[in-house]
């Protein structure tokens, strides 16, 4: 794939031209405030002790939007305590939380991980086990295309309860880990989150690392990336022609770039300038908004992945920051 977005020197100094909802921060404090009334607390089950042994790993569950119970992941390495750095991972899009082994390098380098399942996904390249909603059908994972669900209204909007279940997830693993920061980090959908989790609950969040970041600068990423997601939302409003209006003003609510304003964390992220899934744009257009301590990977010849030489990257920035 060519470069098809803007030349690098306008992509760093790009600025989304979506204008930030009405009282944006007020409207998310109670989604999370009557999110947290209807919370229990979490539980864990010890899994697999046997073939585990160096790392615990509970099956765990804890409260997410509407008090739905969210499944999780939590690894621990062997005598891990309060001083223990924790890192809060988020998943892609149509993946779930996967095996314990999917995420075990972390625990093997001293890092406690709670993998957040994502609701209503995990049916596609990695198995999740969370329904949107738990208590209703269909209750476990789907093959599912979700960026029109409920997109009439923000409140009933998929993603709005998705952020929420990711703001409880980062202070479920505090709860449990003791620490009172922790890191948080995804690829994609799961970059998205972790940029949604360290603007809304700035006070849990001391590092934020997004890679290739989904859900950013959206109103422009629905009309340039020519591949999934962001397609979903141009060809249902192709034909729900009467619904335009109110399903842009929804995306405002939980476009990452409107709320990077709000990050205090030290933050590193990544962008392919071939990518086709997140356009190099959207991804400036968080980045450039983000106040805090940040780093940005430009990788031109990479699209919609990472490079495994950013990972030890990422180590690095872990090491230095989280603390």
């Amino acid at each position: 794939m060519p470069w098809f977005d803007l030349p690098l020197d306008q992509l760093r100094e790009y600025r989304t031209d979506t204008a930030e909802p009405p009282e944006l921060d007020l409207w998310w404090q109670l989604r999370l405030a009557r999110a947290r009334a209807a919370a229990r607390p979490p539980a864990l089950t010890r899994y697999e002790a046997d073939i585990y042994a160096s790392v615990e790993v509970y099956d765990t569950e804890f409260s997410g939007a509407d008090g739905d119970r969210i499944r999780a992941w939590y690894l621990q390495p062997a005598g891990a305590d309060d001083q223990t750095p924790v890192v809060v991972k988020f998943i892609g899009y149509g993946g779930g939380r996967g095996m314990p082994a999917e995420h075990a390098l972390l625990p093997a380098l001293g890092y406690t991980v709670f993998v957040m399942d994502t609701r209503g996904q995990g049916g596609r390249w990695t198995t999740g086990a969370t329904g949107d909603h738990p208590g209703d059908q269909p209750a476990g994972p789907e093959n599912a295309q979700v960026m029109t669900r409920g997109i009439a209204r923000p409140e009933s909007y998929y993603y709005t309860r998705l952020f929420t279940d990711a703001v409880l997830a980062v202070e479920a693993a505090s709860e449990l880990a003791g620490a009172p920061r922790v890191a948080v980090s995804g690829i994609s959908q799961g970059g998205g989150l972790a940029l949604a989790t360290a603007a809304l609950a700035p006070q849990a969040v001391a590092v934020c690392h997004a890679d290739v970041p989904f859900l950013c600068d959206i109103q422009r990423g629905i009309t340039l990336a020519p591949d999934a997601p962001y397609t979903e939302v141009p060809q249902f409003l192709a034909h729900n022609v009467d619904l335009i209006p109110a399903a842009l003003d929804t995306l405002r609510y939980v476009d990452c770039a409107l709320l990077a304003r709000r990050i205090t964390a030290r933050c590193l992220l990544s962008v392919g300038l071939m990518d086709t899934i997140c356009p190099p744009s959207t991804v400036f257009a968080a980045y450039n908004e983000i106040p805090a301590g940040k780093d940005l990977s430009v990788h031109p010849f990479t699209g919609h992945a990472v490079p495994s030489a950013h990972v030890e990257r990422q180590l690095h920035h872990l090491r230095d920051f989280l603390r």
